[in-house]
């Protein structure tokens, strides 16, 4: 079904599509992995399971498109799900997902370090969510730049980039964070984009 989806997204013209996945960021939880053994999974046995169900997903589609997928801890109401950083994950999601380029959370520290960022393979992008949703708090330009620069000692830096760490509304209630300062927030981004990359 998702084969057919992205299939005829492709002939109706489509070059991009973001995949959503919350559970890959969620198995760097150490509660989660417990809730999880509780029940009788074992984390790392599903993390190979949904790597290789997502490259099947992947497999043939049109050269034409490209797919990201964008990684957090959940995004509801300004709240969030789980915590933990990406190195119990990062070199199976990296290296063996058929995904060329990943938005991942790193607005606060339940994100952990960058560090896990030195798993991700040469042809491969990481889009770095530095800019937070979930509140009103406006980043610095200088803060958001000295964190680039963290990142780019695990990852050249023209392989990275910068994005909000998720959308500013996944349910309907949104997050509290005012139209004004959603756009506010955004306009950092593109600033600080320009600075760091000015010839992107």
């Amino acid at each position: 079904a998702f084969r057919a989806e992205l299939t005829a997204l492709a002939q109706a013209g489509c070059t991009y599509v973001q995949i959503d996945e919350t559970a890959f960021a969620k198995f760097g939880d150490t509660q989660t992995r417990e809730v999880l053994k509780a029940r009788g999974d074992d984390w790392s046995t599903l993390i190979d399971r949904y790597i290789d169900i997502t490259n099947r997903v992947l497999d043939g589609l049109p050269s034409t498109l490209r797919i990201g997928m964008h990684l957090c801890r959940g995004n509801r109401g300004g709240q969030w799900h789980a915590e933990g950083g990406y190195e119990p994950v990062a070199e199976r999601l990296f290296n063996r997902l058929a995904i060329r380029f990943f938005f991942l959370e790193f607005d606060s520290e339940r994100a952990g370090s960058f560090e896990p960022l030195r798993f991700l393979p040469r042809d491969k992008q990481a889009v770095l969510g530095l800019v937070s949703t979930k509140g009103a708090r406006m980043e610095g330009v200088e803060e958001l730049r000295r964190r680039i620069d963290e990142a780019a000692c695990f990852v050249d830096l023209e392989r990275i980039a910068i994005s909000p760490q998720c959308g500013f509304a996944s349910v309907d209630t949104g997050n509290p964070v005012t139209t004004e300062v959603q756009e506010a927030k955004l306009r950092r981004v593109v600033e600080v984009a320009q600075k760091v990359w000015p010839d992107a």
